[in-house]
């Protein structure tokens, strides 16, 4: 991973952490090691995790078959972290969300929420309830609006923070939603509605800005929808989120803060059962879940 520094680029070393069935998969330069009984919860609530990966592998042989524990898939990499949700983070977010409300007369809601220093944060799942890559996520039966929401997902340590990256898609329900901001909660959270994966990027450093956030949806073998942006047109710095999360909470595992959606479909896309949702991240790699109801 390259970033640039004036005229000079830095290489960073990133190491993939994945939660697997037989235990903890990490991936570095394209090797794969093995951590067969650890603990997830203490294993990723570490402040130092970068420089405890690298210790722990650097004495261990690589898997010789790695695909033998990649074929029974991957699990979320969450368990007892609570998953939270940033609101209206891009230009075109707020944009979707007023649209959705306009009629309800909530739109005001979501253009200030925009501008003002305080953030929109939800709660949006706890992890053992978050589906992993190759899962299922569902639309709510009492819903007609639905679409997924590809986002950048902060890893945040119980001392506020950030020691990795992952993908996530936080399932909504636009016309309960857009009904009266007030119903957020049952638009956001509900069984299903929370997916994340495939791993947790550990680097060196932050992200590059110009890391592109990717969606792709599948109906029947066709491509219905597409689109991407860069994590560079987030309005909201990660610290001052982390800071507003960790303000009056304590989270004793750690979290994941999901931060905001910059890809927002139009208001004829609603998704449908068994749509296919792919959602890349430059680095990180790709979230597929089929759609369930």
């Amino acid at each position: 991973m390259f970033y640039a520094t004036g005229n000079l680029y830095i290489i960073h070393i990133n190491m993939k952490v994945f939660r697997v069935y037989n235990g903890i998969l990490i991936e570095k330069k394209g090797l794969f090691y093995l951590l067969a009984g650890e603990d997830w919860d203490s294993f990723i609530n570490d402040d130092n995790l970068f420089t405890k990966i690298e210790h722990l592998i650097s004495g261990m042989d690589p898997v010789q078959d790695p695909e033998a524990y990649v074929k029974r898939g991957f699990l979320a990499p969450a368990e007892k972290q609570e998953i939270w949700a940033s609101g209206v983070t891009y230009f075109n977010s707020k944009l979707g969300r007023e649209e959705e409300s306009r009629e309800k007369g909530g739109s005001n809601f979501y253009a200030r929420v925009y501008v003002a220093e305080r953030p929109e944060l939800f709660f949006k799942s706890m992890g053992y309830r978050a589906v992993g890559s190759g899962g299922k996520v569902r639309i709510r039966k009492d819903s007609t609006w639905d679409v997924p929401e590809p986002e950048l997902t902060l890893v945040i340590s119980s001392t506020g923070k950030i020691i990795g990256y992952t993908i996530g898609n936080d399932m909504s329900s636009r016309s309960i939603e857009g009904e009266n901001p007030l119903y957020l909660p049952q638009a956001k959270t509900y069984d299903g509605s929370a997916a994340i994966g495939p791993c947790i990027l550990v680097v060196e450093g932050p992200l590059p800005k110009s890391t592109i956030i990717r969606l792709e949806i599948i109906r029947a073998g066709k491509q219905v929808f597409t689109g991407e942006i860069a994590i560079d047109q987030i309005k909201r710095k990660f610290e001052d989120l982390v800071s507003y999360l960790y303000a009056e909470n304590s989270f004793p595992f750690g979290s994941l803060l999901m931060t905001g959606t910059g890809i927002v479909p139009s208001a004829d896309f609603t998704l449908q059962k068994d749509d296919e949702i792919k959602i890349e991240i430059d680095g990180i790699g790709t979230l597929i879940n089929t759609v369930d109801q």
